[in-house]
């Protein structure tokens, strides 16, 4: 590659490669100075025999990364006063919530979960040429408040804290809970929507019967989130249905309501890049905006143990990690990745998928330019431009 150009070098047997080499050194590194001086400030020098004087006493910032853990989503900035979060771009919040659960519950620890699992990452991903820590201004806010017994006062809660996020201007991002939160997200963020509003769905189940053992539950939530009036059926877009598992009153809503369903062997068929380039037609058509649900149990069961309600015959890692980021290039009104339930995971590895969706997704829409062009103007601890 003789000129950085921004795009890789399709004639080169490395392309990707060498154009992420070169598209490194193009990425600042002014929010890891300021980390590694607050860390040095508030984390004291470290001992003498310390040669790398970047290093602290006590743990202030990404590293290392089995230690020091701030409770945030990869360790971003916490804002504590949720008034204050318009000052940032993007801002992470958890839903802590299995009550919808039909099978197996645990979801609700899919916040902690998630959040921990970032520790094992680092802020730049190479493929891409993304340095989030240096590009976006992303903030974590913490977990809605939700009452375990009570599904519809949660969804008041969550509808509730979606609104108060969606209404600043900044792109919400959440970290379920299981899926019944489809519902309640969407109808916190769809009155600041500007028009129709597509949803993108990743799942091995429909989740458009109305109710499920005389309830709202998580097998529910796009029958209700499709009744909203600037949310039409007919422009959400299913990726991975099929299986044992979808019910025939879910089936039957959906063709009454004319949604769109992609199995796991169209994608086989077709491959990727076109079943992106449909998802993306189908849900933008006379919206104004996307918004993307993440059901992790689209994944092949054997690579995503824990979850609610496995079921083999998924996508395969790689499969759904491009697809995430091909339907993310035009940009996204917000992001939700359910159904990880720790107490069923093995090796933190659905925790670990869960994590890479939102970062993959984020990733490209840095790139894109869709974000990363908003800087944090308080006087706190920030990330991005």
């Amino acid at each position: 590659m003789s000129e950085f150009t921004g795009r890789p070098d399709p004639s080169l047997p490395n392309a990707e490669g060498a154009w992420a080499q070169q598209a490194e050194a193009n990425l600042g590194d002014r929010r890891l100075r300021e980390e590694i001086d607050r860390g040095l400030t508030f984390g004291l020098e470290a001992a003498p025999t310390i040669n790398d004087r970047t290093i602290s006493t006590f743990v202030r910032g990404e590293k290392p990364h089995f230690a020091g853990e701030r409770g945030t989503f990869l360790k971003c900035p916490f804002i504590e006063d949720v008034n204050e979060v318009d000052d940032a771009e993007v801002a992470i919040f958890g839903v802590p919530l299995d009550a919808g659960a039909t099978y197996r519950p645990g979801t609700r620890f899919g916040p902690q979960g998630i959040r921990r699992s970032t520790n094992l990452f680092g802020t730049y991903n190479y493929e891409s040429g993304v340095d989030l820590r240096e590009q976006l201004n992303m903030v974590d806010i913490g977990d809605v408040f939700t009452i375990p017994g009570n599904l519809e006062k949660s969804f008041d809660q969550i509808s509730q804290a979606m609104a108060h996020v969606a209404q600043k201007g900044v792109m919400p991002i959440v970290l379920g809970g299981d899926h019944s939160i489809g519902f309640p997200t969407i109808r916190g963020l769809a009155p600041y929507m500007d028009g129709n509003i597509g949803i993108i769905h990743f799942d091995r189940h429909v989740d458009t019967q109305e109710t499920d053992l005389d309830e709202r539950m998580h097998t529910t939530p796009w029958f209700h989130a499709t009744n909203i009036k600037n949310a039409p059926a007919t422009n959400l877009v299913q990726i991975g249905i099929g299986g044992w598992q979808s019910p025939r009153e879910g089936v039957k809503v959906g063709r009454d309501r004319k949604s769109t369903v992609i199995t796991v062997g169209d994608v086989e068929r077709v491959g990727i890049e076109k079943i992106a380039e449909t998802a993306l037609e189908i849900a933008w058509k006379g919206a104004k905006a996307v918004y993307l649900s993440f059901d992790i149990d689209v994944i092949d069961a054997g690579f995503v143990p824990g979850t609610g309600w496995p079921e083999p015959g998924g996508l395969l890692p790689r499969e759904a990690l491009n697809l995430v980021k091909l339907v993310s290039e035009p940009g996204l009104a917000g992001l939700e990745v359910v159904e990880c339930s720790p107490p069923y995971d093995w090796a933190e590895q659905t925790a670990l998928m869960s994590s890479r969706v939102i970062l993959d997704s984020l990733a490209a829409q840095v790139r894109t330019g869709k974000l990363g062009n908003k800087a944090a103007k308080a006087d706190r601890p920030a990330w991005g431009p």
